[in-house]
C-alpha cells in the first residue's frame, strides 16, 4: 500500500514532535519514574522535584477540601489555538517549544470557559494534584475577605491580636490585617530561600514549636507597617490564624464551604499541615488539579461570580487585584522587589503592569503561576519545578519566558 508522501511527512513530524525531550529529564528522576520523596527535605532534592511537586501529600500531614457535587464545566474547545510568542531575539516559539525549553510540569489556557489549550510534561497528568507553593496565599487572602463579608472579622484595620489572641502585644499581632495582607507588617525579614534566611528560621521554629511560636519570634521593625512592601510568608502564616481564630474553624473547612465548592470544584484538594500543631500551611502547602486551579481564577476573572451566584463580592477583589486601589508605593512601576518595578501587590496577589485594563497573578517559587484577565476572560495556569525559588537565578529565566509566553497568549485575544 502506498501512503501520499504529505500523510507521511505528517506522521513523521507527528512522532518528532510527540519525541522531543522535557527538559532535564534524567536529573529530575526519569529513570526511576518520577519518584516523590519521603520527607519534606527531599522533595526539593532535583531527583525528587516532579514526583514531590504532584504527591506533596501523600508523605506529608494534610486536610481535605472535597469538591462540589456539581463541577462547574470545563470542556475542552472543538479546535485548539495555537499560540506564539517571542523570546531572547528568536522567532516566533510555540507552546510545545515552551515545553521543550523550560521545566513546566503542565500548562493550560481557558478563555470564555473553554479549554483552548493543555499539556503536561514528565508524565504529569490532568488528574494529579500540584503543589501551589505562595499561590495559596491569594487562596487564604480570599478567605479572609470572605470572613469579612460574613461578619466574623469587623474590619482589615483591626489588628491580628484581635482574632488571634495569642498574639497579643507582638510585633504581628499589633499589626494590622490589611497591612499583613499587603506584606507590609514592616517587621525586619528576609525571605531570600538561601536556606539561611529568615524564612527559614521562622519554619524551623514552626515545624518544632507551633506556628503561634514562629510568629511571637519575629521581634523587631525596620519600617513603620503600611510603608513598604516586603515579601514575607510569615505575615501569611499570620494570616492563616487570624482566619481560624475569627471563624473558630480550620482553613480547610471554611475555605472548602466558602471558596473551593462554590467555585465548582471539580476534584479533591488538600493542604499540608504544619505537623505539630496541625495547622495549615497557609503561605503555601495547597494541592490541586490545573483545571480546579483554572475554575478559581475563572471566579476571580467573573468578579467572584460563578453561575450567577456570589462567591466573593467584586469590591473585595477589586481591593485585592486592582492596582488603582493600592497606595501608590504598591503599585507596578512604583513598587520595589528584587530591585525590579515590574510588579506591584495587592492583597496577597501580584499585579502586573498595563495600561489598558486589569491584570493579575498568583505565583508560588519553582514557577507556579495562575494569570487571570477578567476582561478577556482568560486565565493561564502554569505549574513548574524550576532549578531554583525563583525560576531565574539559575540563568534559565523561567519567569522571564513565562511572562513572554503569558504576553503571547494576551496578543492572540488583545493588547497588552
Amino acid at each position: 500500500m502506498r501512503y501520499p508522501r504529505l500523510l507521511i511527512f505528517s506522521l513523521f513530524v507527528l512522532f518528532a514532535i510527540s519525541g522531543r525531550a522535557a527538559p532535564d529529564e534524567a536529573a529530575l528522576g526519569k529513570a526511576a519514574g518520577y519518584p516523590a520523596a519521603r520527607s519534606l527535605k527531599q522533595a526539593y532534592q532535583e531527583p525528587y522535584l516532579v514526583g514531590s511537586f504532584s504527591a506533596m501529600d501523600s508523605f506529608n500531614p494534610s486536610c481535605s477540601l472535597p469538591p462540589t457535587d456539581k463541577p462547574v464545566p470545563l470542556k475542552k474547545a472543538a479546535n485548539e489555538t495555537k499560540f506564539h510568542y517571542r523570546f531572547a531575539g528568536r522567532p516566533a516559539l510555540t507552546l510545545d517549544d515552551y515545553m521543550q525549553r523550560q521545566r513546566a510540569t503542565g500548562l493550560l489556557v481557558v478563555k470564555d470557559g473553554e479549554i483552548v489549550a493543555e499539556r503536561y510534561n514528565y508524565a504529569r497528568t490532568a488528574e494529579m494534584r500540584m503543589l501551589s507553593n505562595s499561590m495559596a496565599k491569594t487562596i487564604t487572602a480570599l478567605g479572609i475577605v470572605t470572613a469579612l463579608e460574613d461578619g466574623l472579622i469587623d474590619s482589615l484595620d483591626d489588628r491580628a491580636e484581635t482574632y488571634v489572641p495569642e498574639l497579643k502585644g507582638t510585633l504581628y499581632g499589633q499589626t494590622r490585617i490589611v497591612n499583613l495582607m499587603r506584606m507590609a507588617s514592616g517587621a525586619r525579614y528576609v525571605e531570600d530561600y538561601s536556606g539561611q534566611d529568615d524564612r527559614a528560621r521562622f519554619n524551623d521554629t514552626a515545624r518544632r514549636l507551633g506556628i503561634v511560636e514562629a510568629a511571637r519570634s519575629v521581634t523587631e521593625r525596620s519600617d513603620p507597617e503600611g510603608e513598604r512592601f516586603n515579601y514575607a510568608g510569615a505575615q501569611t502564616e499570620v494570616l492563616g490564624l487570624v482566619l481560624r481564630g475569627a471563624t473558630g474553624r480550620t482553613l480547610c473547612d471554611y475555605i472548602d464551604e466558602k471558596i473551593w465548592k462554590p467555585a465548582g470544584a471539580e476534584a479533591e484538594a488538600t493542604w499540608l499541615l504544619n505537623p505539630v500543631d496541625k495547622v495549615e500551611l497557609a503561605q503555601g502547602a495547597f494541592n490541586a488539579t490545573l483545571r480546579d486551579y483554572a475554575r478559581l481564577g475563572m471566579m476571580m476573572a467573573n468578579d467572584g461570580q460563578v453561575r450567577g451566584a456570589t462567591v466573593v463580592s467584586r469590591e473585595h477583589l477589586l481591593a485585592m487585584t486592582d492596582a488603582g486601589k493600592q497606595p501608590e508605593a504598591f503599585r507596578p512601576g512604583h513598587m520595589q522587589y528584587h530591585g525590579s518595578t515590574y510588579f506591584g501587590y495587592g492583597l496577597q496577589t501580584w499585579i502586573l503592569p498595563g495600561t489598558h485594563h486589569r491584570r493579575f497573578m498568583l505565583l508560588g517559587v519553582y514557577g507556579q503561576a495562575i494569570f487571570v484577565d477578567p476582561q478577556l476572560r482568560l486565565v493561564i495556569v502554569h505549574t513548574a519545578v524550576g532549578k531554583d525559588a525563583s525560576g531565574d537565578a539559575s540563568g534559565n529565566h523561567l519567569g522571564a519566558e513565562r511572562d513572554a509566553l503569558v504576553r503571547g497568549i494576551v496578543s492572540t485575544y488583545g493588547e497588552w
